[in-house]
């Protein structure tokens, strides 16, 4: 049995990097961005005008000229058109490319527009208002997106806007999902009394969809021929597997024994915590990599969070912050385990972080995990946790 750190350590040792490839920007949400994104020219690309008004030069301003004759209206889009004299200004529109003879805008709440005049009604104007001067964001070359990040509406709107129509994104590894036990049936099914429906592979699949993964997923039953056949199959046709069951003491858990006949090496069994005791993991020759969790929904989540994502993303070269959180109430946990406790996340009055823990009746409940927001890992050194102490928490919903 290893502990936590143990197999944290023994998992990252694995990460590996599956390549990249090109999608249309389309299709690209979610991937992990592989390059760097440049600015193609200066952003702004010119000098922008960021309210509705009239465009105006400030010493006309300066020199008391409060009058000022409309000799047209430009909006985004539209050429330039310069000012011929002091007296002059432009009705301008948002976005629209300031006028080289022009340095200051004035917005039409403070204007009285009649027969083309503008009358300026405030006695104090800033020279260079409401202008987005061209290059203030970016120069042309410069860096506008890192590689690294998960591709969200952000970076599609400037990849877009630098002209990036494909992107270069990391490779995914092939992931199969593979629960095991005769007590399961299909979701379409009517489970007998004895019986549950399929769940942790969907769960499973859930986390691997936000990252772009699309998982295959397959059942075997308790039957060790067929765990041997499919798992055999599994290993030539993936680089991961996801198992959920089959990986405790039971006399019809196979999973261990088959996937040591099958040249899986096993670089743990067993980790001290809770809930996700059982948790087995492998490397086998060609590089497939097995997370084989227990059966139970919140041991099969919890760690799947606490080591798959974490593992999924160093792979990717996503790099993850840790988040820390401030107990909200006393907890007391007397097995020598390293305990994931269920808290909900709110932001107290002062800005920390706080973590309020559920009750609920073990690995098994997983109707209480939908009203969790994350997992607080407490040190399996002590018993009792105080209200006001901090520790990590693993986040799998946004804060609401």
């Amino acid at each position: 049995m290893v502990t936590v750190a143990e197999a944290d350590r023994i998992i990252k040792a694995q990460v590996v990097s599956y390549g990249t490839m090109s999608v249309p920007i389309q299709t690209a949400m979610g991937h992990v961005l592989a390059e760097d994104l440049y600015a193609d020219r200066d952003l702004p690309p010119y000098d922008r005008v960021t309210m509705d008004g009239i465009a105006i030069g400030y010493a006309s301003f300066a020199k008391g000229i409060r009058s000022f004759r409309i000799i047209t209206t430009m909006a985004a889009g539209d050429a330039p058109v310069e000012l011929a004299s002091e007296d002059e200004c432009v009705e301008i529109m948002t976005g629209a490319a300031l006028p080289a003879s022009a340095d200051t805008i004035i917005r039409y709440e403070d204007l009285d527009i009649a027969n083309g005049i503008a009358t300026v009604t405030i006695s104090e104007i800033k020279k260079g208002n409401a202008i987005h001067y061209k290059g203030k964001d970016k120069k042309t070359g410069d860096v506008v997106v890192t590689a690294n990040r998960v591709i969200d509406a952000t970076v599609i709107s400037m990849a877009a806007t630098v002209g990036k129509g494909m992107l270069s994104v990391k490779k995914l590894p092939r992931v199969v999902i593979v629960s095991t036990g005769d007590e399961l049936v299909s979701i379409e099914e009517t489970p007998n009394p004895y019986q549950l429906r399929q769940s942790n592979n969907y769960t499973l699949r859930s986390i691997a969809q936000q990252y772009g993964i699309a998982a295959d997923m397959i059942h075997i039953p308790d039957d060790l021929h067929i765990t041997r056949t499919q798992l055999s199959i599994c290993i030539e046709a993936y680089d991961v597997i996801l198992l959920t069951g089959g990986v405790s003491m039971g006399k019809f858990d196979y999973v261990p024994r088959v996937l040591e006949d099958l040249k899986v090496e096993q670089l743990f069994h067993k980790v001290r915590q809770r809930p996700g005791n059982p948790f087995w993991f492998g490397k086998h020759a060609t590089g497939l990599l097995v997370f084989a969790f227990p059966g139970n929904p919140v041991s099969t989540f919890m760690c799947a969070q606490r080591y798959f994502v974490p593992w999924l993303q160093e792979s990717l070269g996503v790099k993850r912050k840790p988040v820390f959180a401030q107990l909200a109430a006393d907890i007391s946990f007397v097995p020598q385990l390293q305990y994931f406790a269920q808290v909900t996340l709110s932001i107290s009055e002062t800005g920390q972080l706080t973590a309020t823990p559920i009750e609920g009746n073990g690995s098994g409940d997983f109707a209480n995990l939908v009203n969790s927001d994350a997992f607080m890992e407490l040190p399996m050194e002590r018993s009792n946790f105080n209200k006001g102490e901090v520790y990590l928490v693993w986040p799998f919903k946004p804060l609401s």
